[in-house]
């Protein structure tokens, strides 16, 4: 699996916390669409065998190659966040960002047949509403830092068995 290449924040899931309930796809597609269609969410649970659930969204990479690749300029990453947003006037639909994306984190809208990403629900006051309504709390929006962090933390309390609540460092 690819790693974030990212300094940016961007939703992460855990796939020992994930249940493959896809709630976060049709909390997506409704928040997005104003209708609970999995087809039309911007985060997508993927299963591996039925040994790894979780879900894949946006990881806001620096020198993002779906920005790069974009043959219309039809993406554009804030400088500031990380978001990627996509100019449907620009967009044609071609897929080239698709196929530049290490994380399958890009689609092709059915209907409209323009390219869709996750914008971390950046008009919503409170955050991505996949992150808040993730009933068994797998999705987080984090930064790199933040997760390497959390994986020392882990690493700290199995090595020296300390339940890992007491070095969380949420």
């Amino acid at each position: 699996m690819a790693t974030s290449t990212s300094k940016y924040a961007y939703i992460d899931c855990d796939p020992n916390l994930c249940v493959g309930c896809q709630l976060c796809e049709y909390i997506c597609s409704f928040t997005k669409t104003g209708e609970y269609n999995s087809y039309h969410s911007r985060i997508r649970t993927v299963r591996v065998d039925e040994v790894l659930i979780t879900a894949i969204a946006c990881r806001t990479c620096e020198n993002a190659p779906c920005v790069i690749v974009c043959p219309r300029d039809a993406l554009t990453q804030d400088p500031v966040t990380g978001i990627i947003d996509i100019n449907a006037t620009k967009c044609d639909g071609c897929a080239w960002c698709i196929e530049a994306c290490d994380f399958g984190a890009i689609s092709i809208n059915p209907q409209t047949a323009l390219a869709e990403i996750c914008d971390q629900c950046k008009d919503e006051p409170d955050g991505p509403q996949c992150v808040k309504w993730c009933p068994k709390e797998a999705l987080t929006l984090t930064t790199p830092d933040q997760r390497a962090q959390k994986s020392r933390a882990k690493l700290i309390s199995e090595t020296l068995n300390i339940p890992q609540k007491a070095t969380d460092p949420k």
